[in-house]
């Protein structure tokens, strides 16, 4: 619904730019002011529009992937160029009211194209380092203290979350991580959640992906939990349109048999104790267990019972809650989700949203670690932004 309603305003959006398009093409040179070029350049830009749609519409394996990939590209690409061309509108109209230029500088030719040309700059550097960006997987390092005791005095952790398998990542994406991973010789492998983008069959070689997971080394085993988008449901335009589909379908059981193929455990609303050393706790994303229809644990229920003398260890997919977590006992709260924004000036926006959208905080005697993620949502770009692994050098104090 959501999607219908936005859309006459996605559709006088693109026509403003079109229109901007053809304005400067045409000023730049007298080809472009042709019936047929024009009406091509409009065809080119109403299909490169439309592929949010047509991806969406079309069932046939081979093209919804193509035209999956593309609209993935082409957001992003969007986004920076309404930006662009907005922000340089809303300069030209101060300059226009303060007098800080000449009015008929603004009429001219050549000062059309100037700024026509740097807007068109900023959109293929933007878009292009994004796309580039968005491939390279970095390794944050990070240091915390725990004021417990625990058998070992230190203890590695590597932190990874939101891969959304599907069009835009695979196996190349999994497979560098895990070469990044296994360098750091990390004692334990935290997923917080986001494996999967809403769509198992999306996933071009799963059983390939799979195998390349099991490559993963640590002393203690990896261990996950499921995000918001761990769950079958058509997207459109970052919209559910079949929310009326029944538990069990959008559940999906090979979520789970991807998993156990990958020697990944699963953490649902449950505690476990690693060596007798220290707890790790996986809970249930609060949107994902809304849309099954099923209550998550309070803090309080799921820290009953376990020894707090130990250190507690949590896996949350979306960083809330904190001051909650932080009073029932838990000492380190791992978490993705945010992506911290993935595109500029996203990461800003995501700041105001959420107490911690990146990095390390300390609220109380806890830790809240939040990752940008290995994968991308939507926009196959980063800007500003970086996919990574965080490893965590945690060492335990008394």
């Amino acid at each position: 619904m959501g999607a219908i309603l936005l859309s006459p305003i996605y559709i006088l959006v693109n026509a403003y730019v079109v229109w901007w398009l053809l304005q400067y093409l045409g000023a730049w040179h007298p080809m472009f002011r042709s019936f047929f070029i024009q009406s091509l350049l409009v065809l080119i830009y109403t299909l490169l529009a439309t592929t949010l749609l047509s991806c969406f519409v079309i069932k046939q394996e081979r093209w919804k992937r193509r035209l999956k990939i593309i609209s993935n590209y082409w957001i992003g690409v969007f986004v920076y160029t309404l930006m662009t061309i907005i922000g340089f509108d809303l300069i030209r109209r101060m300059i226009k009211r303060f007098h800080l230029l000449p009015e008929s500088w603004f009429e001219t030719k050549v000062f059309f194209l100037l700024v026509g040309g740097v807007i068109i700059g900023i959109i293929c550097i933007c878009s292009l380092y994004g796309m580039s960006h968005a491939k390279t997987i970095l390794v944050d390092h990070r240091e915390i203290v725990i004021r417990k005791q625990c058998k070992q005095s230190e203890l590695t952790i590597a932190l990874t979350a939101d891969w959304h398998l599907g069009y835009s990542i695979g196996e190349k994406k999994i497979h560098e991580m895990v070469q990044r991973m296994n360098k750091e010789h990390v004692d334990l492998i935290c997923i917080a959640g986001d494996q999967f983008d809403n769509d198992y069959d999306a996933i071009k070689h799963p059983k390939k992906i799979a195998a390349i997971l099991r490559g993963m080394k640590s002393k203690y085993g990896a261990y996950a939990v499921f995000g918001n988008h761990d769950i079958n449901e058509a997207i459109l335009a970052g919209f559910t349109f079949d929310s009326n589909l029944n538990r069990e379908k959008k559940e999906d059981h090979r979520f789970y048999e991807f998993l156990q193929q990958s020697n990944i455990r699963l953490l649902q609303e449950e505690a476990i104790c690693i060596e007798d050393s220290f707890y790790l706790i996986g809970r249930e994303d609060p949107q994902r267990a809304k849309k099954l229809g099923f209550q998550r644990k309070s803090p309080k229920e799921l820290v009953k019972g376990l020894d707090q003398t130990k250190p507690i260890i949590m896996m949350d997919h979306q960083p809330k809650e904190l001051e909650e977590l932080e009073q029932v006992g838990v000492d380190l709260d791992l978490s993705g989700h945010t992506h911290n924004g993935q595109l500029f000036p996203g990461n800003i926006f995501t700041s105001l949203f959420w107490k911690n959208s990146d990095g390390i905080l300390k609220v109380g005697k806890m830790h809240s670690c939040v990752t940008s993620g290995v994968g991308i949502w939507g926009p196959d770009m980063r800007v500003g932004t970086d996919s990574e692994i965080m490893i965590l050098h945690i060492k335990f104090q008394s």
